[in-house]
C-alpha cells in the first residue's frame, strides 16, 4: 500500500496544513474532529512540575532505551529511547517486542525502586495518568454530544474552558451522569476506554541523530516516528499524549520556516487519513507541556507520525494496552493449566504424564513456547535494563523460569512415550502429529533468537 501510495504521488507532494492556513480549523473540524489538543495552561502548574521533574530525573539514572524491534524478519534499532511505566505485572508489545512496565505506586504491591527519584517520578506519572484519564472521559462526552445535537459545534483548540482538575480528586468526573445526557452504559464504556493501564514514555535528541527519515508524503520534514497505527490497544480506546519538548532560544519560532508548511525548529505531531492521497493532512504543534488526545477510532481510521524539532523532547503517551494475553496473571494461569497435565509420584522426583491425548498434549506444548519466546526470551533479550529502575520482574521471571523447566521435562516424557514399542502406532501417530509444528516451530524461533 505504501509502495503504491508513493507511485501516485510521484514527485509532487501531497498538501498539508498548520494552524496558520486559514482553511486549519474547518479541515480539523470535518475530518480529525476526534483529536482533541489543550495547550499546557490547561494543566495544573504544580501537575507539569511533578512530570517533568520526572522525566528529567528518568533521564538522569538512564531509563531510556533504544528498542530492537523487528519488522518484516529485520530488526531495528528505534531512534527514540523508551520506558514503559504502568500496571504491575503489565507489559505492551509493539513491532514483535514485548515491554515490561516499571510498576508505578500501587495499592496491595510492593514495589522497591532503584532510588527516591525513580518512585517520584512514577508517581507524578500515575497522577498524569488519572488527570488524562479525566480529561478523556469529557472529552468523549463532548464528541457523544455534538453527535446527538445536544449541544453547538465545539472548536476542537484552543478551547475557552478551563478544565483544571484537583490531583487529588479523581471522583471529579461527576457520577450522576443525567446532567450530561450520557447513560449509564454508555459512561461504563467510556471510562473502560479511557481507563489507561500503561504509558509508553519517549525521548529523543535531534541534534545527537546522524541521520533523520524525510516524511515521503507531504514533505513535513524530520521524523522522530515514521506514520503508524499504535497497536496492541482495546478498541476503539483513546491515546493520551502529553509532550514536554526541553525548549530555549533555539526552538524559539524559527526563521528558517517556509511561507507554507511547518516550523521545522519545533515539534509537531503529523495526522492523516488513512491511506488516502485526496485529504490534506495536518502538522500540529507541540510545545512544552501541551497534550493532545486521539478519540474513539481515531487511531484505527488515521495514521500519525511525530516530526521532530530542534531541542530534546519527552512524551508520555497513555494507552488502554490490550492485556488479555499480557500480564503475569495471565501467563501464570496458562502455566498452571499446563501443568496440571504433569503427575508428581509420591518420592516427587517421579515424573509422568497423566494424559498422551493429542489435544492437551498439543495445548501444553504451544503454551510451552508462549512462556519461552513471549515471556523470558523476550526479558531477557532485553538484557538487564529494568534493574535501572526496580527489581520488580524478577521474582515473576524465576517463577516462569522454574514452570519452564517443568514442560522441558513434559516435552521429554512426551517423546520417551511416543517412542516406546508398546504404544498403538495409530496413538503415535496422532501424538506425533498434534505436537509436530509446535516443536518445529520451537526449533525455528529458537534459532532466530539465538541469531539476534
Amino acid at each position: 500500500q505504501k509502495k503504491k501510495l508513493l507511485e501516485e504521488i510521484g514527485e509532487n507532494k501531497l498538501p498539508y496544513m498548520t494552524p496558520a492556513d486559514a482553511n486549519f480549523q474547518q479541515l480539523w473540524k470535518t475530518k480529525y474532529s476526534k483529536l482533541i489538543f489543550r495547550k499546557s495552561d490547561a494543566v495544573p502548574e504544580e501537575l507539569h512540575q511533578m512530570v517533568q521533574e520526572g522525566f528529567l530525573a528518568l533521564r538522569k539514572h538512564n531509563c531510556f532505551f533504544q528498542d530492537l524491534v523487528r519488522i518484516k524478519g529485520k530488526d531495528f534499532v528505534t531512534p527514540v529511547s523508551r520506558i514503559l511505566i504502568g500496571n504491575p505485572g503489565c507489559t505492551y508489545k509493539y513491532l514483535n517486542t514485548r515491554l515490561f512496565t516499571v510498576p508505578w505506586p500501587t495499592e496491595g504491591y510492593d514495589i522497591k525502586y532503584c532510588s527516591p527519584q525513580i518512585h517520584d517520578a512514577c508517581k507524578a506519572l500515575i497522577k498524569l495518568n488519572d488527570y488524562l484519564h479525566i480529561e478523556a472521559v469529557k472529552a468523549l462526552q463532548g464528541q457523544n454530544l455534538v453527535e446527538t445535537g445536544e449541544t453547538k459545534d465545539a472548536t476542537v483548540i484552543d478551547r475557552e474552558q478551563n478544565f483544571s482538575t484537583s490531583l487529588t480528586k479523581k471522583e471529579s468526573v461527576s457520577k450522576d451522569q443525567s446532567s450530561c445526557g450520557v447513560p449509564e452504559n454508555d459512561y461504563v464504556s467510556l471510562k473502560n476506554r479511557t481507563s489507561y493501564n500503561v504509558t509508553l514514555l519517549n525521548y529523543m535528541d535531534p541534534l545527537q541523530m546522524l541521520y533523520l527519515k524525510q516524511e515521503p508524503y507531504f514533505g513535513m520534514g524530520n521524523m522522530a516516528v515514521s506514520w503508524h497505527h499504535d497497536e496492541n490497544l482495546v478498541e476503539r480506546s483513546t491515546v493520551a499524549v502529553y509532550s514536554y519538548s526541553c525548549e530555549g532560544s533555539i526552538t524559539e519560532e524559527s526563521n528558517e520556516q517556509n511561507v507554507k508548511g511547518r516550523d521545522p525548529a519545533v515539534w509537531h505531531v503529523g495526522l492523516k487519513v488513512a491511506w488516502d492521497i485526496e485529504t490534506p493532512g495536518l502538522a500540529v504543534p507541540l510545545h512544552q507541556g501541551d497534550f493532545y488526545l486521539m478519540l474513539d477510532d481515531l487511531n484505527a481510521t488515521h495514521q500519525h507520525c511525530v516530526l521532530a524539532g530542534y531541542s530534546p523532547r519527552f512524551s508520555s503517551t497513555h494507552r488502554v494496552a490490550e492485556c488479555s494475553r499480557g500480564t503475569v496473571e495471565y501467563i501464570f494461569g496458562q502455566c498452571e493449566l499446563a501443568l496440571q497435565n504433569l503427575e508428581t509420584g509420591s518420592d516427587s522426583l517421579a515424573l509422568s504424564l497423566k494424559s498422551l491425548e493429542p489435544a492437551v498434549v498439543k495445548q501444553v506444548e504451544e503454551i510451552h513456547n508462549e512462556v519461552e519466546f513471549e515471556w523470558l526470551r523476550q526479558f531477557w533479550f532485553q538484557g538487564k535494563r529494568y534493574l535501572k529502575c526496580t527489581d520488580w520482574w524478577l521474582k515473576p521471571m524465576a517463577k516462569l523460569e522454574e514452570f519452564w523447566r517443568k514442560m522441558e521435562i513434559m516435552t521429554s516424557l512426551v517423546l520417551s512415550e511416543v517412542g516406546k514399542k508398546e504404544q498403538i502406532e495409530k496413538q503415535r501417530k496422532e501424538t506425533i502429529s498434534s505436537i509436530l509444528l509446535v516443536l518445529t516451530e520451537r526449533q525455528k524461533l529458537r534459532k532466530e533468537w539465538a541469531a539476534r
